[in-house]
Order: structure tokens, then sequence, then C-alpha cells
């Protein structure tokens, strides 16, 4: 046996020309045109990469798209200034600064100082809050897109044994925390392991679905998991250099070897990694939907 390959590429393409008609509609029966801004601080060539793309999509689906480049000494003041003109801009629906920031600049103060109505992230405590009580909100865009993966995949998660590996802010946390809730794509079994759980492999062994989310290459191996298991890989970790320059890249599974056994699998690149962006553009158009009056 060998796994269905769940496309991220592919989903993404297809929740972005819905996207895209809700836009015009947007546009054309109350005219109103999303709007996103995305403020970077420095020149790190990851964020600089991930802030064009975000950019790029924005505008292929009609998004009114702003981009402000900060030099990497600008002041934790002057950031929240700009942050707290752009809470005031009827034209931007959605703000995000784009993460990590220099050292010298709170990250929490920052975030904390978006307007929660334009947190498209979904980093905001408001509306984290609203996330863990099962309240409409902006869920964070990586756990979103794979809801989204699960759902169009046809994975029934409804009582399924779930094991999370990761309990970050951005993935881990928010993802057990969605999946246990009465929703599409919920009310399963919750397992969340992390850097002290004791037996990693036995939990992994036991589970319907992984999410694996660590950074560790090639950390789930075929013995670590069971016939039919679904793995939703969200790992993305440099393990090299091709000869052409670009850099080769590994999930957390050992795809290889675990898509012999998995009755779904993600591939990386080209599995999560497409979803996030797509669900930051449908917070922004769900943002400029509810600052209209129209949810």
């Amino acid at each position: 046996m060998s796994a269905t390959i769940i496309s991220g590429t592919e989903t993404a393409k297809a929740i972005r020309e819905e996207l895209k008609q809700e836009v015009t509609d947007l546009l054309v029966k109350h005219q109103v045109v999303p709007g996103l801004v995305t403020i970077l601080v420095g020149e790190d060539p990851a964020s600089q990469s991930y802030v064009a793309a975000k950019n790029k999509t924005a505008h292929a689906l009609g998004i009114h798209s702003e981009q402000v480049t900060l030099a990497k000494d600008t002041s934790e003041a002057d950031l929240l200034a700009l942050v707290a003109k752009y809470n005031q801009d009827p034209k931007i629906h959605g703000i995000l600064v784009q993460l990590p920031l220099p050292k010298h600049i709170n990250e929490t103060k920052v975030l904390y100082a978006i307007d929660p109505l334009k947190d498209v992230d979904g980093f905001h405590p408001v509306n984290v809050g609203k996330m863990v009580l099962g309240e409409q909100c902006y869920l964070p865009c990586t756990p979103h897109g794979i809801l989204e993966l699960l759902l169009r995949s046809g994975v029934q998660t409804s009582g399924a044994e779930v094991v999370i590996l990761g309990r970050s802010n951005i993935v881990g946390k928010p993802m057990a925390n969605l999946m246990l809730q009465k929703r599409p794509a919920g009310n399963a079994t919750i397992t969340l392991c992390h850097t002290r759980t004791k037996d990693m492999a036995e939990h992994c062994r036991r589970a319907d679905i992984i999410i694996a989310a660590v950074g560790v290459p090639k950390l789930v191996t075929a013995d670590m998991v069971k016939e039919g298991v679904v793995i939703i890989d969200v790992g993305v970790n440099r393990i090299g250099m091709s000869e052409s320059g670009k850099a080769i890249l590994a999930g957390d599974v050992d795809f290889d070897s675990v898509k012999e056994k998995a009755s779904f699998i993600t591939p990386v690149p080209g599995g999560v990694g497409p979803m996030t962006i797509t669900m930051l553009m449908k917070n922004t158009v769900q943002a400029a939907r509810q600052a209209a009056g129209l949810l």
C-alpha cells in the first residue's frame, strides 16, 4: 500500500479560486475591497521571501495589498506608531507584522497592539481566547489550513486518536484545541507530545492521525506508525543544498518509508506550506466582511 498524497498546492489553488469569486462579489455588490498590510522590519531573506509571496497572492486575488519595509534599527515606538496608524485606516482590514522581529523590539507588545479585528494572523489574545471558547474569530493560519486539508480530503476525525507533535503557540496548541472542539474536522481525542514526553513512539503507534510540527528532520519513522495512519507533516527543515544552490527540504516525517504504511500523507514541500498564506487571505476577506457588517 502507498498513501494518497494530500496536495496542499492543489487544495490551496481551489480555495483561492473561491476567494477570488468572493472578493469580486464584495466589490460588485458592496463596493468593498479587502485590504492587507504587511510590515517587515529588517532584511531577513526568509522573511522577505515570505512577505513577497503574501503580496503576490493578495494581488492575484484582487485584495488591496500594502507592504512597509523598515530598517532593522527601527525603534519599538516607531513600529507601534505605525501599527496604530493602520489600526485607524479604513482601507486596511488585516495587519500582519512579520516575525521574527529584531531583538530590541518586544514581539508580544507589538502583536498585542494590533486591533483584534485586524489580527488576521490570529495571534492576539482576544482571538486566541475566542478560538478556545469556539467563538467566531480569525483562526491561526497554519492550523486552519490543516483543518481544510483534512476536510477536503475526506479524512474522518470524529472519534479519531490524534497525536500532535509539538506544543508551539503557532501550531501545536491551537491545533489540539481546534480538533477537540465540536466542529468539522473536530471531535477527536487529542494527545499532545513535546520534548518532555517519555515515549513519543508509543503514542504515535496508537494514532489514527499524526500532525508533526517539531522542526526535527525525519523524526517520525515507519516503525513509529500503524498501518492506515493519516500523516500531516508541518515541518520544513533545510537538510542541505543542491548543486544548483537550491535548499533541500525535509519534513518532520521520513516520507519515503512512512508513505508505505499511511493511508494519507502530506509532502514537504507542497503540503501544509501553501495553505498557510491561503488561509491568511481567507482571514483578510473575513475581516473585510466583518468591517462592512456582512457577517
